[in-house]
C-alpha cells in the first residue's frame, strides 16, 4: 500500500506576545507571507512555519526548531545585533559549537523561549 503524497509540513510555534514574535521574525530575516488575528505564515529559503498567538509557557519552553543553515556564525551575528537593539526583550543566542552529531549549531531563544537550532552541518 502506498502512502499519500505529503506537500509539505508547518509546525506551528507559540507566541507570548504575537506582534513581538512578527517583529522579532521578520527582523531575523524571515518573510511574513500572511498574517490574520491569530496566525501569520513565515518563510525562507524553502521553510516555512505558522507563528501562533497562543502560549502556553511549558509548550514553548519545549519548542525547538532545527533551522538547517549555510553559517551558523552568520545567524548568531544576526541575533547579536537584535539583542544589542534592545527591541526584543528575553531573546538570548549561544555562539556556535560543534555538536556530536557533526553539525555547528548556534542556540537561539525566541521572544517566547522556544529554541531554534540554527545548525550548520560540516562535512
Amino acid at each position: 500500500m502506498t502512502s499519500p503524497h505529503i506537500r509539505d509540513i508547518k509546525p506551528f510555534v507559540p507566541a507570548r506576545d504575537f506582534e513581538l514574535s512578527r517583529r522579532f521574525y521578520t527582523s531575523l530575516g524571515f518573510t511574513e507571507n500572511f498574517a490574520v488575528e491569530s496566525l501569520a505564515e513565515f518563510e525562507a529559503g524553502d521553510a516555512r512555519f505558522f507563528l501562533q498567538n497562543f502560549y502556553v509557557e511549558q509548550w514553548a519552553s519545549n519548542s525547538m526548531l532545527y533551522i538547517d543553515v549555510d553559517d551558523a556564525g552568520a545567524w548568531y551575528g544576526r541575533v547579536q545585533e537584535l539583542i544589542a537593539s534592545g527591541d526584543y526583550p528575553g531573546i538570548r543566542a549561544t555562539p556556535p559549537r560543534q555538536q556530536d552529531y557533526g553539525a555547528v549549531v548556534s542556540f537561539v531563544w525566541d521572544p517566547s523561549g522556544v529554541l531554534l537550532h540554527f545548525a550548520q552541518v560540516v562535512t
